[in-house]
């Protein structure tokens, strides 16, 4: 799948939603897009892995982590499984760690940065919500779109209209 944010813009800018210029790129896959997946978690990244250990789909999973620096939400093994599961991708709202290691998977993954420290293993959180953060209001079956240049959501499929 070819995927350039710019021209996506350029082409339904009524139609998009850009996200705040606040994610590094982290994973092995630079741009990807699909139907989003939404899961609220806070330090705890139990739901994160289960969600992703399911079939992907190319789907996009959003990560409402709260932005919080008090340890990583995603680290290589989770993000093998999402490769190994078919995942497009994956934006969270927070930081992950084994970033040598993430940038070695063909999996998208943006987040805000990386820290060492692993999440609690508590399974508290929530899925399949509406969460906000980065400017944007992300959905469950709205669509993302994320390159070098930046993160989109539409409420369709951009790419197959």
């Amino acid at each position: 799948m070819s995927i350039k944010t710019t021209d996506l813009c350029d082409e339904n800018e009524d139609e998009v939603q850009i996200a705040e210029p606040v994610f590094k790129d982290l994973g092995g896959v630079k741009a990807f897009g699909g139907e989003i997946v939404t899961v609220k978690v806070h330090e705890d990244n139990v739901l994160v892995r289960g969600i992703l250990e399911t079939e992907g789909a190319g789907r996009v999973l959003v990560v409402e982590g709260g932005g919080s620096t008090a340890c990583a939400l995603i680290g290589d093994q989770v993000a093998q499984i999402a490769c190994d599961n078919g995942w497009a991708g994956i934006v969270v709202n927070g930081y992950i760690r084994d970033s040598v290691e993430v940038a070695r998977i063909g999996v998208g993954l943006k987040a805000l940065g990386v820290l060492p420290k692993r999440s609690k293993k508590e399974g508290k959180g929530v899925q399949g919500v509406i969460v906000c953060f980065a400017g944007l209001v992300f959905s469950p079956g709205m669509y993302l779109y994320a390159d070098e240049d930046g993160v989109l959501i539409a409420d369709r499929d951009l790419l197959n209209p």
